[in-house]
């Protein structure tokens, strides 16, 4: 299977587009998690020299590398989900226990994706508060890709269920 993780855009919009059964809408969730942490991250950064206080000069610095780390997971479970449900379509034809257990392990994908976005609105307030004033759109502009990745990876687990 492809890394779409290592797509371009143009070349992940492309396959999803299509008439196959991976990526879906777990993966386009992951994607737009992915990219909601990275907008906290450019918040951060662009936040990062603002203050010349060393305690917010060492949360943001903390924020930035949770933001990272959060990010990078997310782009592994674009990957991840679209093989969990490509274990699912293998079952199709397959007992019902078996039938199950591969929607159970394709649901705890999407359950990832949603702790991860939780974690990750987590790191805005201190943004709102102590941030780039000028970049608060684009924490507003985050949390609400989080929330829809949110709910849309939490449908995918209650599908998977």
């Amino acid at each position: 299977m492809k890394k779409y993780k290592n797509c371009t855009l143009d070349e992940y919009l492309d396959v999803l587009s299509k008439r196959t059964p991976v990526p879906g809408g777990g993966s386009a969730a992951a994607m737009t998690a992915a990219m909601a942490v990275a907008l906290v991250s450019m918040v951060a950064n662009y936040s990062k020299s603002r203050d010349s206080n060393i305690r917010s000069q060492k949360k943001i610095g903390a924020i930035l590398k949770q933001s990272a780390q959060i990010r990078r997971r997310l782009l592994e479970l674009v990957d991840l989900d679209a093989q969990a449900y490509l274990g699912v379509v293998k079952t199709r034809q397959s007992p019902t226990k078996t039938k199950k257990k591969a929607l159970r392990k394709a649901a705890e994908v999407p359950l990832e994706v949603c702790r991860l976005c939780y974690r990750a609105i987590q790191l805005t307030p201190y943004l709102v508060e102590k941030g780039n004033p000028r970049l608060i759109s684009d924490i507003e502009v985050a949390a609400e890709l989080l929330l829809a990745a949110f709910h849309s990876a939490r449908v995918n687990v209650g599908a998977n269920q």
